[in-house]
């Protein structure tokens, strides 16, 4: 998922066997670190970093080659070109937020989402300044990263995610990172590993450009990231890390109300209903079915069953409709009411993928997703 290899690349400090009496501290390891990259004086110097021709690649899929990404101080981040917006873009602006091209909105994330689009927002990377950032760094002892001595690194933001991060012994350079979390929106947590490496100099400063992430305990190939051009202290437009401005139709304000209020079931359904009643020619079925997922995502699982299940009322006979329902009512924990819905879903479209495998899943476990708020990373200890 392309969130995942994008936070670690613009985290590129991200975050055994006993510590030798003899071996560096913390800080002695911070220090050379930053001294390899070219110094805390360069790295402060960079104003802005823009990211391009990256080809991104996730199991058989590859990308088109013109991947891109821009940050700016102080905090600032955006994923996707602001001059010609894609399907998706992400970023941060003093709040994380998306933008979803079809049907044409944007989403201020909160959670798990959130955490991991703010934490990717600095640029300098986790351990230039760490104790400044209110982060804490515990040195877990070495091993051994491509055949070479690493020192092994915990480190945790001051939210509490915790990653682990392994600085070469030679170059004191980054060239790992390992963190545990959902591969997808919903699933268990996977843990992986990405090697880091490609260093070029940038603005006098070292930068990597090469992101290979793998399954740790498979070895199998996840996501990579290669970046052609990495580019710094270009003027860059403060617009640029905001979401697109665009005139908003009727459907697309709608859709927006209703996750703006996603902690408030009366008010979600309530808008709901009116706008149905308003406008009974507008199709809000596939919108709907989205802005519920998305509100599974915050962890409003209530109110996403609720919504869910009127738009399901009011499309019977669409597959879509429930399994959205199904998922949401899996998510809930209520077994018995995501069967039901997940059948429907299959008695409708026989071939429908995503709803097999979920009933699929639900017949193995026999608990279905994991609760509302299994998307937080989990650290590794």
């Amino acid at each position: 998922m392309r969130r995942s290899i994008f936070w670690v690349v613009s985290t590129c400090v991200l975050t055994g066997v006993p510590v030798d009496a003899h071996e560096p501290d913390v800080d002695e390891i911070g220090r050379r670190y930053v001294e390899a990259r070219g110094g805390l004086e360069a790295i402060r110097a960079i104003e802005t970093l823009v990211y391009s021709g990256g080809l991104y690649r996730e199991g058989g899929t590859e990308g088109s080659g013109d991947a891109f990404m821009a940050f700016a101080r102080p905090y600032f981040r955006v994923v996707g070109n602001p001059e010609s917006p894609g399907g998706f873009m992400e970023g941060y602006d003093g709040a994380a937020w998306e933008w979803l091209a079809d049907p044409g909105i944007v989403v201020r994330t909160v959670g798990a989402a959130a955490g991991a689009t703010r934490r990717g927002a600095d640029f300098e990377g986790g351990l230039v300044g760490w104790r400044e950032k209110g982060s804490t760094v515990d040195l877990a002892g070495t091993e051994a990263i491509g055949g070479r001595k690493a020192y092994r690194l915990i480190l945790t933001t001051r939210d509490g995610f915790a990653r682990e991060v392994f600085v070469d012994a030679e170059s004191w350079l980054i060239v790992a990172e390992r963190r545990s979390a959902p591969f997808h929106a919903f699933g268990d947590p996977v843990t992986s590993e990405t090697r880091i490496g490609d260093y070029r100099p940038v603005a006098g400063v070292l930068v990597p450009h090469r992101f290979v992430e793998t399954v740790i305990a498979t070895g199998l190939p996840l996501t990579s990231m290669q970046w052609s051009r990495v580019e710094a202290n270009r003027e860059l437009p403060r617009s640029w890390f905001s979401p697109p401005v665009f005139e908003r139709t009727s459907l697309q304000a709608f859709l927006e109300h209703l996750y703006a209020q996603r902690t408030d079931v009366d008010a979600v359904l309530w808008s709901y209903v009116e706008f149905r009643r308003v406008h009974p020619d507008v199709d809000t079925a596939p919108g709907v079915e989205l802005v519920g997922y998305q509100m599974l995502k915050m962890g409003e699982t209530a109110q996403a069953v609720a919504l869910l299940e009127a738009n399901a009322a009011d499309h019977p006979d669409r597959a879509a409709a429930w399994f959205g329902l199904g998922r949401a009512r899996a998510t809930a924990g209520d077994e018995t009411g995501a069967r039901a819905a997940l059948g429907r879903a299959l008695a409708l479209e026989p071939e429908h993928r995503r709803a097999r495998e979920l009933l699929g899943s639900l017949s193995a476990t026999g608990d279905g997703l994991p609760p509302p708020g299994r998307g937080q990373a989990t650290p590794l200890r």
